[in-house]
């Protein structure tokens, strides 16, 4: 059984809370639940993190790294917020591990500030989402399942 590592950074721990105009009344708990069920279709092991920390982004992606060595990873769905206009830790860790990566995003970003335009990660995704909401989460799932 391969694994999809999802991971969340900084603030959505907020969801449900935070700018519901934007990002919906979900909470991260619902998309956890709603990346369970899409996982357990398909037959797929889930690690759902969340962090406020690059850090701590950086080292997941290490341990997902260990498991695509090993042929264990399906893909990292990963939605880094604000971390995706800034980090290029989270990029070289991407590029440096070879972990198939979809960068996801609630909210189409494209249609929000300047500063949001700009992905650091697009550059290493194998694919990005964005605007469909937290149903994007399932829909990464499911495409990753195709893979």
């Amino acid at each position: 059984m391969k694994t999809v590592y999802v991971l969340n950074g900084p603030n959505l721990n907020l969801l449900g809370m935070r700018e519901p105009a934007i990002y919906g009344s979900a909470t991260l708990d619902d998309v956890k639940k709603l990346c369970e069920a899409a996982c357990q279709r398909h037959g797929l092991a889930l690690v759902f993190r969340q962090t406020n920390h690059e850090g701590e982004l950086v080292d997941w992606v290490h341990e997902a790294g260990r498991l695509q060595a090993k042929g264990e990873l399906a893909a990292v769905i990963m939605n880094a917020g604000a971390y995706t206009h800034t980090s290029v830790a989270i990029l070289d860790a991407i590029k440096g591990t070879a972990v198939p990566l979809v960068e996801l995003h609630i909210s189409n970003v494209h249609a929000r500030e300047s500063f949001r335009h700009h992905s650091y990660l697009s550059a290493a995704a194998r694919a990005v989402m964005c605007g469909f909401g937290v149903a994007g989460y399932g829909l990464a799932i499911d495409a990753v399942a195709e893979w």
